[in-house]
């Protein structure tokens, strides 16, 4: 990590990213490169302190009290804030300028980490200090990632999200990768509260990107302002009303639980089946770490399949068949190429899930709808090792990684079967008909079959008083 005095202006920290976006088109907005470019940029230095501490603080805490009941402790704070923040997060993020969100957010959570290393400076290492930081930071995190998530369709235009997410995503794996090293580095040589310092510098250089971001202003359909109740109830009733929106947060949050077991569950099972060699262990996360980033690279170059539903369901089909595979694994280098494949198949789950929400959802209802998606990804993978942890002491690894496997396969089954999976296939391959319809020959079928979508959706808005006018239909 550079210096302030040494970091790269604005437009040179971009460069970088912004040699990867994809070209720009007639119509889009002339900056949005760039404005991607910065914004992604700033993610990324912020992204990286904030890592840095997750690790420092996990280690710091293992290595002074070697208690079990003070992890769990620090668990509970590192997440449940994230999860209860999110709900009011979201309409935050639809009611105020998202990017002075983030800015606030960062800025909150820097402060609250300065004062913890300028308290354990002064010999203050009172354990509370740290669940309390660890709830701030996790609080922030609730503000700012409906936020972020719902900022970046306003930068990008809808034609590019996908690829631009794929890039987000192989930035934030390579983070996964350098961050612990880097991390263990800083923490080994100085001291937790140098950790601690470099976080505050990436919070400051990255709110500095962030501030000369230019992002076009959120104006809500008739120039309407309900209040801020109002608001929440009607991301409620959206999220509840809208069938297309809730199957995939209902999928987003039964896979996440079940993916806990090949995701969670393999350094124990490397320790029991192939010996417990810090290597064994160390090349386990290289090799998920590095799957990530190719999935994320292939996505950003491909773009994806233009049915997006059709990819999360195959994915979760993928996702089972490698978490059988890898509990019948019993060659160590089988074992860890199955563990590649699936770190690959991980972004083409999420990204497509991310996009078709941001391409669904009307731009002034993503901040709740994406509140309610940091909600499910804040409480299903913990509440996934709640259900599989204890169960690991019970039972072999092996037979939990296949039983998780086979759920998955029964999870996107039913998940097609279903008439609301049905619906949404069938509309996203309406979608992206539509999209790639080169002549007028087509425009009929898509048409009708928008048509239909738009007319279910806002017939089941009148059943739930959800104003008809501002429904879209359940199609990307």
């Amino acid at each position: 990590m550079t210096t302030p005095s040494s970091e790269p202006s604005p437009a040179a920290a971009g460069s970088a990213v912004d040699a990867e976006l994809p070209a720009a088109t007639d119509g889009d907005r002339p900056t949005w490169r760039r404005d991607t470019a910065l914004f992604l940029s700033g993610q990324t230095v912020s992204l990286f302190g904030s890592m840095l501490v997750q690790y420092a603080v996990m280690w710091h805490l293992t290595l002074e009290t070697r208690s079990g009941s003070v992890m769990a402790l620090a668990a509970l704070f590192g997440f449940l804030p994230q999860a209860v923040v999110s709900i009011f997060g979201g309409v935050w993020a639809d009611r105020h300028d998202r990017r002075k969100l983030v800015m606030t957010a960062d800025a909150v959570i820097a402060a609250s980490t300065l004062a913890l290393a300028l308290l354990m400076l002064g010999g203050v290492t009172d354990l509370w200090l740290v669940y309390a930081t660890l709830a701030v930071r996790s609080a922030g995190a609730g503000v700012q990632t409906p936020a972020v998530t719902s900022l970046l369709p306003q930068i990008v235009p809808t034609a590019k999200l996908m690829r631009v997410n794929g890039i987000n995503g192989t930035i934030q794996s390579a983070m996964v990768l350098l961050a612990p090293a880097v991390a263990a580095l800083v923490y080994a040589n100085f001291s937790i509260v140098a950790v601690f310092f470099v976080d505050v510098v990436t919070a400051v250089v990255g709110i500095g990107l962030l501030a000369v971001l230019t992002v076009p202003p959120l104006v809500r359909p008739g120039g309407e302002r309900p209040g801020y109740l109002d608001d929440l109830r009607d991301g409620i009733r959206y999220v509840s009303a809208h069938r297309f929106v809730r199957w995939v947060l209902v999928l987003f949050a039964v896979v996440f639980i079940l993916v806990v077991a090949p995701s969670g569950l393999t350094p124990l099972m490397v320790v029991r089946t192939f010996g417990e060699e810090v290597w064994k262990l160390t090349a386990l996360e290289v090799a998920y770490g590095v799957g990530m980033m190719i999935g994320g690279a292939v996505i950003a170059a491909w773009g994806g399949l233009k049915n997006r539903v059709v990819m999360i369901v195959a994915s979760v089909f993928v996702f089972g068949a490698l978490a059988v595979a890898m509990g019948l694994s019993t060659n160590l280098w089988v074992f860890l190429a199955f563990m590649l494949l699936l770190g690959v198949a991980v972004p083409a789950f999420s990204t497509p899930a991310m996009t078709v929400l941001q391409e669904t959802v009307e731009p002034e209802r993503q901040g709740r709808v994406f509140g309610f998606v940091s909600i499910v990804m804040a409480v299903s993978m913990p509440l996934g090792m709640v259900v599989f942890g204890p169960l690991a002491d019970r039972f072999s690894v092996e037979s939990l990684l296949v039983a998780s496997g086979a759920l998955m396969f029964l999870v996107a089954t039913v998940a097609v079967v279903l008439p609301s999976g049905r619906r949404a296939i069938a509309g996203a391959g309406a979608g992206a008909a539509a999209a790639g319809v080169a002549d007028g020959s087509g425009a009929a079928v898509v048409a009708d079959e928008a048509g239909s979508d738009l007319a279910d959706a806002t017939d089941e808005a009148e059943e739930t008083d959800l104003p008809a006018d501002r429904v879209t239909a359940p199609v990307p």
